[in-house]
């Protein structure tokens, strides 16, 4: 099931994270509740910026926007569920760069982040990591919250550009994989830099660099991997939500404006700043473009991995 022919994009808001936004209007619209299928446990990026969103339109359209987690098969199942589901308008997908990867990733279809090591790494920076990388090939290993999430893809972009062996370690959930990181079972991971970045300061882990373009406002003091010897790397979470695809264009368009409205708003913006959040603006059409960029960024990774998850 290739999720961008069996859904349709919505639009785009928060990137770093990010949140990309678009969907929603018959002559009235809603008319009653409306679902969110996060296709991620609750608590994640995904979740929270999904009940925070849905949260805020509900109070402006003037219906419940119920959140429903179904997580599963590296973000499968809940796409799947929204995929099929009536194109009313009243199902909507809360999407990761999960299903850009899942794209080249899967064969049977649908933050900035921060890298951070043990503390009994020896290594401070970058250049430090990737040197104790190449004289110990294969003997150091990185943990994920499963294949194809964004913090397994990152590290393999990661091993990618530095032309280093490190073993990826994956687990059942962000959680579980940074507390194998926090024991020191694991030596390093990248992780959503507002979880990261509390840790990082009380010296339960280092942190090495942060994946995004531009460093981050939550860690001014700590360098991209761009900038710390990464040239171009750049690997950010970011959200989107997204309809079955035959979902009238006018509701699509509606909500749309209506999340747009809320990204714009000033207590919204100092919020996600704070997060380390930054919103992407899109149209759909312009959403659309997006993703079609990223399947083809991530089809590299994929390849160069050699990863498959059936």
């Amino acid at each position: 099931m290739a999720f961008n022919k069996s859904l349709r994009q919505i639009a785009g808001s928060v990137a770093t994270a990010c949140v990309a936004t678009g969907v929603l209007a018959q002559t009235v619209y809603p008319t009653k509740p409306v679902r969110i299928v996060v296709p991620y446990s609750a608590g994640g990026p995904a979740d929270i910026y999904a009940r925070f969103i849905g949260d805020r339109v509900q109070k402006t359209l003037g219906q419940p926007f119920v959140i429903e987690n179904r997580p599963g098969a590296g973000a499968i199942i809940g796409t799947d569920a929204v995929a099929k589901s009536a194109p009313d308008g009243y199902t909507l997908l809360m999407m990761s760069n999960t299903h850009t990867v899942n794209e080249s990733l899967f064969t049977k279809k649908p933050y900035s982040l921060l890298l951070v090591v043990h503390p009994s790494v020896p290594a401070n920076n970058l250049k430090e990591l990737i040197a104790l990388a190449e004289s110990r090939p294969g003997a150091l290993n990185y943990a994920s919250s499963g294949p194809g999430t964004p913090y397994h893809m990152a590290g393999e972009l990661f091993k990618a550009m530095a032309g280093i062996d490190v073993v990826h370690v994956p687990h059942k959930g962000s959680a579980e994989a940074r507390t194998s990181v926090l024991a020191g079972d694991v030596q390093m991971m990248f992780d959503a830099i507002t979880t990261m970045a509390s840790l990082a300061q009380s010296g339960k882990v280092r942190a090495i660099a942060t994946s995004g373009k531009i460093r981050s406002s939550i860690t001014p003091g700590v360098p991209t991997l761009d900038e710390a010897g990464l040239p171009g790397y750049d690997a950010v979470i970011w959200l989107g939500m997204m309809a079955p695809t035959a979902t009238p264009k006018p509701i699509v368009d509606s909500l749309n404006s209506e999340i747009q409205k809320i990204a714009n708003l000033p207590d919204v913006k100092e919020a996600w700043a704070k997060q380390g959040a930054v919103p992407m603006r899109m149209t759909p059409t312009e959403f659309g473009k997006f993703l079609e960029r990223d399947i083809q960024k991530w089809a590299k990774v994929v390849k160069f991995s050699g990863a498959k998850v059936d």
